[in-house]
């Protein structure tokens, strides 16, 4: 059995509401998907393609690929089904491997349970076939096999993530709740930006928007800063495949960028720790960091651009009383400073959004964890109306 002589389901699963971005990244590689979920999308392809989507795709979080479909009622029959797959041929007998599970069955009332049902069934058909087993443990760091179990219908995958592709492996010092970087990538191929005209960012916080934006511009894909993938530790991986994928992905970098990109934030601190995490991704040449108030936060004249806040909302950080003055000046910030370009506010607290006196255009809905969130998009006309700017393809 050589998975990646295979073809099989692929679903690639993402953050809730983070589909109809990931959806722009699958198209945009060419795959054509079988089904579009709130959490994920389902493609019919090969490890190899599992290969390219890990590489690629921002807004994801992993990439399964499933090897096995059946039926299991209980425990018992969970172990006796996987106890005949043949993992010596799927798990290198060196490799380490570890068990994740997504479990609704009234017969187990812990997933780590059938997490451990899972374990013990590879380990004792490697020491019936091979008088040996591989290592196991939590860290996601080797092989990951992930057991899909509702009801009575179970399935299992290779993940072939490992760690979740959410993170984008260049943010070392956080900053204060910081937007995870796949909702970051989703704002931005939601939003009408052309990733040539100016991307600005006030209250940028630890720098994630202007990073993401920078990325987007120059066409860096995730798979430039991270070197361990699950895929990487299954029988029959071929590492020049992937150093193949990894060599395009380096040439197709967009060198000299010249998009202009401005972050500012009143704190030092979140400064310094946007240049720090801007460096470590390579893009730090690109944005210009400002320290200062939002409102004196530099916009290009005699162009269309857009202005994506992303302010505290009250739940984590901040007074709510004390941020509805933060929107209503946010409000005219737009009104006054930002006419011809598209506004767009994300926050969690709707409340505080009537206080920015604009009317959206736009409410795109998100979660940012389990806080239901909007993307509002504002039209800032500039005398006369403006057409929209295409919205790009991954």
């Amino acid at each position: 059995m050589n998975l990646f002589l295979q073809k099989s389901r692929i679903i690639v699963t993402c953050s809730n509401r983070l589909s109809a971005a990931l959806l722009q990244e699958i198209e945009a590689l060419a795959f054509v998907p079988i089904r579009i979920f709130k959490t994920g999308i389902e493609l019919f392809g090969t490890m190899d393609d599992c290969i390219r989507l890990n590489l690629h795709l921002r807004c994801a979080s992993q990439v399964f690929f499933s090897i096995k479909e059946f039926t299991a009622y209980n425990a018992t029959d969970l172990y006796e089904t996987l106890v005949k797959v043949e993992w010596e041929e799927i798990i290198p007998a060196e490799a380490y491997f570890s068990i994740t599970s997504n479990v609704s069955n009234e017969t187990i009332t812990n997933n780590l349970f059938a997490n451990v049902k899972v374990k013990d069934a590879i380990a004792d058909r490697f020491r019936e076939k091979t008088g040996v087993r591989p290592n196991s443990g939590p860290d996601l760091n080797g092989v990951v096999v992930h057991l899909y179990w509702k009801e009575n219908l179970a399935e299992l995958f290779i993940d072939t993530s490992g760690e979740t592709l959410s993170k984008h492996g260049y943010r070392k010092i956080p900053g204060k709740a910081p937007m995870l970087e796949s909702l970051a990538a989703a704002n931005l191929l939601t939003m009408k930006w052309d990733r040539k005209s100016p991307f600005i960012n006030p209250m940028c916080g630890s720098g994630t928007l202007a990073i993401e934006a920078a990325l987007l511009a120059s066409n860096r894909k995730p798979g430039l800063y991270r070197s361990n993938y699950s895929f990487m530790h299954v029988c029959g991986y071929e590492e020049s495949f992937y150093l193949k994928h990894y060599k395009e992905m380096e040439s197709a970098v967009i060198e000299n960028c010249s998009v202009t990109i401005i972050a500012s934030d009143i704190s030092e601190d979140a400064i310094d720790i946007s240049k720090v995490n801007a460096g470590i991704a390579g893009v730090e040449d690109m944005i210009t960091f400002e320290r200062c108030d939002f409102a004196s936060t530099t916009i290009p004249e005699n162009e269309s651009g857009v202005i994506l806040f992303n302010p505290e909302y009250g739940d984590r950080l901040g007074d709510e009383i004390e941020l509805e003055a933060t929107y209503a000046r946010m409000g005219d910030f737009l009104k006054q400073k930002c006419k011809g370009y598209w506004g767009y506010i994300f926050t969690g607290n709707l409340e505080l959004a009537k206080k920015i006196g604009l009317k959206p255009k736009r409410r795109i809905e998100f979660y940012t964890g389990k806080i239901d969130c909007r993307l509002l998009e504002y039209e800032l006309y500039a005398g006369t109306r403006t057409a929209s700017p295409p919205t790009p393809l991954q």
